[in-house]
C-alpha cells in the first residue's frame, strides 16, 4: 500500500518523539513491503517564526493532499507567557482541525500491566481500565464567538452546537462500543446547560439505532470524579469539545504517565494522529522525552488503513520495550535510555520480531479501540 503521510513535527519535544514513530514506519515499510510517503511541514510556534502563520498556506495545502497527517506538538513558553500575545502556536492546531473537518478525537486510555505502579492510584482501583474517549473536536465553547468588553473587564465565549455535530460522533461512538463492551456514557452538564440538552436529545433518539448498546449519563463533576474512583466502570465516553480535554488529559495519568497515550482525530475525508501530550519544552533537546505515544500514534495510522498485522507488530514491539525496561525517565527514574535509544529498539523489533503472527488482537494494548 502507498500512503501519503504530511509529517508536522511542531515544537518542543515534537521533532525528537516524531522522529521515532517515523523509524518505526520505515520498519513497518520495509517489513511489510508498503510506501509511505513522508513530507515536512511547519506548524505551530515554528511556523510563526519562519512565516509569522502557526498555519501556513504551504502546509494546510500538503494536510489537504496526503491521507494521513502525523503531528508532534505545539506550543512555547514564549507565547505561554505573554497574555497579549495576537497570535499563537494553538491557533495552528484549532485551524487545522477546523480545515480538515476532524470532528471526533479518539483517546483510548488502557493501563499497561506491567506499569501500575507507576500510576498515582492504587493497583486495586486501576486494574483492568480500558475504555476509550471520543471527543467532539471542532464545535463548543473553542470555536465560539469571543467578546471582551472595551474597558477589559467583561469577556464572554460562547458555546454552540448543532444537531449534525452532536449526530456524527455520537454514531462513531456507539459504533466503536458495538466492538467493545456495548455501553456508552454521555457526560454533559444537561442540569445547567442548554447546549447539554440538546446533547442529550439526539444521543438519545440515536441510541434507539443500537439496541445492543446501553446508554448511560453522566454529568460532567461526577465523571470527573469517578474517573479517579472507579475507571473500569467505563467503556466508551462521548462528550464535548471542553469537557472531553479535561477528562482526556485526567485519564491520561491513570496509566501513570501522559507520554503513553496516542490519538486519532477523524473527519469524513481527513485524519490526523497524534500523542496526547505537550511540547514539555524543559526536555527539548535532552534525549528524555517518552516517545511512545507517538509511536502508538502510528499504530492507530496503520490501524485507520486497515493494516492490521502492521498495527498489531507496532504495538507488540512497544510491549516488549515496557517489559524489558527500555523506557524513559518518566517511567523509570533510573532509567539509562534515551528517546532515540528507545525509538531504535522498537523499531527493530518491528523488523526482527515473529511473534505477531501469532497474538490475538483481543489480547493486544490498543485492542478495538479505532473504528475507522
Amino acid at each position: 500500500m502507498k500512503i501519503k503521510i504530511a509529517l508536522l513535527n511542531g515544537d518542543g519535544i515534537g521533532p525528537e518523539v516524531t522522529a521515532q514513530a517515523v523509524k518505526c514506519l520505515q520498519a513497518v515499510e520495509e517489513t511489510f513491503g508498503h510506501e509511505f510517503i513522508l513530507t515536512e511541514a511547519k506548524v505551530g510556534a515554528a511556523a510563526i517564526e519562519a512565516t509569522g502563520d502557526p498555519l501556513p498556506k504551504a502546509t494546510l495545502a500538503l494536510c489537504k493532499e496526503s491521507d494521513a497527517v502525523l503531528f508532534g506538538s505545539i506550543g512555547d513558553p514564549k507565547y505561554d507567557n505573554d497574555p497579549d500575545a495576537n497570535v499563537r502556536p494553538e491557533q495552528g492546531l484549532l485551524r487545522l482541525r477546523k480545515e480538515l473537518g476532524l470532528f471526533c478525537n479518539i483517546r483510548p486510555i488502557k493501563v499497561f500491566p506491567t506499569l501500575m505502579e507507576k500510576s498515582p492510584l492504587k493497583k486495586k482501583i486501576i486494574a483492568g481500565t480500558d475504555f476509550v474517549i471520543f471527543r467532539e473536536l471542532t464545535g463548543g465553547i473553542y470555536f465560539g464567538e469571543k467578546s471582551l468588553s472595551e474597558d477589559g473587564t467583561t469577556a464572554t465565549d460562547s458555546c454552540t452546537y448543532t444537531e449534525k455535530e452532536v449526530s456524527q460522533i455520537a454514531h462513531l461512538a456507539f459504533k466503536a462500543a458495538k466492538g467493545r463492551r456495548k455501553k456508552v456514557t454521555l457526560v454533559d452538564k444537561a442540569n445547567v446547560l442548554e447546549s447539554s440538552r440538546l446533547w442529550r436529545r439526539v444521543v438519545k433518539k440515536i441510541a434507539e439505532s443500537y439496541p445492543e448498546v446501553t446508554l448511560d449519563f453522566m454529568f460532567i463533576d461526577n465523571a470527573a470524579m469517578q474517573l479517579l474512583i472507579k475507571p473500569t466502570q467505563f467503556d466508551v465516553i462521548l462528550t464535548e469539545n471542553m469537557f472531553g480535554d479535561i477528562l482526556s488529559d485526567e485519564g491520561s495519568a491513570i496509566g501513570g504517565s501522559i507520554g503513553l497515550l496516542p490519538s486519532a482525530s477523524i473527519g469524513e475525508n481527513y485524519a490526523l494522529f497524534e500523542p496526547v501530550h505537550g511540547s514539555y519544552p524543559q526536555a527539548t533537546g535532552k534525549d528524555i522525552a517518552n516517545p511512545i505515544a507517538s509511536i502508538l500514534s502510528v499504530a492507530m495510522l496503520l490501524d485507520h488503513f486497515k493494516l492490521d498485522e502492521e498495527s498489531r507488530a507496532v504495538v507488540i514491539a512497544v510491549l516488549k520495550s515496557i517489559k524489558k525496561g527500555i523506557v524513559s525517565p518518566d517511567l523509570s527514574t533510573s532509567s539509562k535510555y534515551g528517546t532515540n535509544h528507545i525509538g531504535d529498539f522498537i523499531s527493530g523489533n518491528i523488523r526482527d520480531s515473529d511473534d505477531y503472527l501469532i497474538l490475538n488482537k483481543e489480547n493486544i494494548w490498543l485492542g478495538k479501540s479505532t473504528i475507522i
